[in-house]
């Protein structure tokens, strides 16, 4: 993922104290999360809440609609209409990302992206979640999965800047520098 603004992390800071103070950050990861998603998909809405002549007032309208059409909490649709009306619709994405970063911190858990060979199986993924726990130095790891076809086998999980390659081919390149260096 690009690196998030500064803007967003502003945002993502202030929402997660008010989610917090409510006890409500599940909830709100998931609502900011289906508007986030909705904003992104929808190149109409896009163009309407991140054209810069397009009125305040006509953008904070727009996407209390939206917020309502989604079903989401007062918490949120009023944030996103925050959001829309200072003209900051394009940082929704970074902001999510980093609402997920300071949430993640507060629960002391990190997030992984895993690729596999073959789709994990429940025993393989709670085995995986333990080992980088303990590797990230973490009480809890999220892992984001995904099959990658490329992959002889084994996997490749990256946190963060921490990349542990448990694949087929890092581990014959190892192997390969080990005997290059013999």
């Amino acid at each position: 993922m690009a690196a998030v603004s500064a803007a967003a992390r502003s945002y993502a800071k202030a929402l997660f104290a008010l989610a917090k103070e409510r006890g409500r950050t599940e909830t709100v990861d998931r609502e900011l999360e289906t508007v986030a998603t909705t904003v992104a998909g929808d190149a109409e809405l896009r163009t309407v809440l991140m054209r810069p002549w397009i009125s305040a007032d006509a953008k904070r309208k727009v996407a209390v609609e939206v917020a309502n059409r989604l079903g989401v909490s007062p918490l949120v649709r009023d944030f996103l209409a925050l959001v829309a009306s200072r003209g900051r619709a394009d940082h929704l994405e970074g902001i999510l990302a980093a609402f997920r970063e300071d949430m993640d911190r507060d629960l002391g858990r990190a997030r992984a992206r895993v690729r596999t060979a073959v789709a994990l199986t429940t025993d393989e993924r709670n085995a995986l979640q333990t080992k980088l726990a303990r590797a990230l130095g973490s009480r809890h790891v999220v892992l984001e999965e995904t099959v990658d076809a490329n992959l002889l086998g084994g996997f490749v999980a990256e946190s963060g800047s921490v990349i542990i390659d448990g694949s087929l081919e890092g581990q014959l390149a190892r192997i390969r520098g080990r005997l290059a260096q013999s």
